[in-house]
């Protein structure tokens, strides 16, 4: 009963760390909506797109950060509950999906489930950071490297570590193809903003 309990605030715990939202904060700061502009994504990518690449690695740190630390703190505060850390890593990533006070519109949940993978296996991380960008690179879309990693990562726990805790992942995978499905659907009709305009800034907001 009382591991259940602790599993309960973990989850919790993880849940409001993960609806931090720099995204938010710069959107505020920048005084531009990205909830009704581009994708209407309050992520890394939508802010790169409209904002420019400073603010979006800016975003793309914090929810990176958030991601690491939620599996980071469960490793340290419970050290005998096997599947805390990865119980708060996905939990995070659920708030940053559907935080509370912005009525469960966030941003997608890939620098946060990279931050999570980092934390759980800095290896894999790693390795999955660099099959992200040439999976990208190769394929011109973002959507794609973070569909390739968000499948690979959780199959690889798997295999190496849990079976529990990839098929808990792997939830969170099938929540953040959801997000990506107008996404899949622009790529389809080719109205999909690939890499190499984003970086030109070709579809960045003009300067007031």
């Amino acid at each position: 009963m009382r591991n259940i309990l602790f599993y309960i605030l973990t989850v919790l715990g993880g849940y409001l760390l993960g609806c931090s939202s720099m995204a938010y904060y710069v959107s505020r700061w920048k005084k531009v909506n990205l909830s009704t502009n581009g994708s209407g994504n309050l992520g890394a990518s939508n802010t790169t797109i409209l904002l420019g690449w400073r603010m979006g690695i800016l975003v793309a740190l914090h929810d990176i950060f958030k991601g690491a630390a939620a599996v980071l703190l469960a490793k340290w505060l419970l050290p005998d509950l096997t599947y805390a850390p990865v119980a708060a890593g996905c939990a995070c990533v659920m708030g940053h999906l559907y935080p509370f006070y912005l009525k469960g519109k966030g941003g997608k949940g890939f620098a946060s489930y990279m931050g999570m993978l980092l934390a759980l296996d800095w290896r894999l991380g790693l390795a999955l950071i660099g099959v992200s960008l040439l999976v990208t690179f190769l394929s011109d879309y973002i959507v794609v490297g973070t569909l390739t990693t968000v499948v690979v990562g959780p199959v690889w726990i798997g295999f190496t570590q849990s079976w529990v805790s990839a098929v808990i992942m792997l939830a969170v995978t099938a929540v953040i193809f959801y997000k990506h499905r107008e996404n899949l659907h622009r790529i389809l009709r080719g109205s999909e903003v690939g890499l190499r305009s984003t970086l030109k800034g070709e579809h960045r907001l003009p300067k007031n």
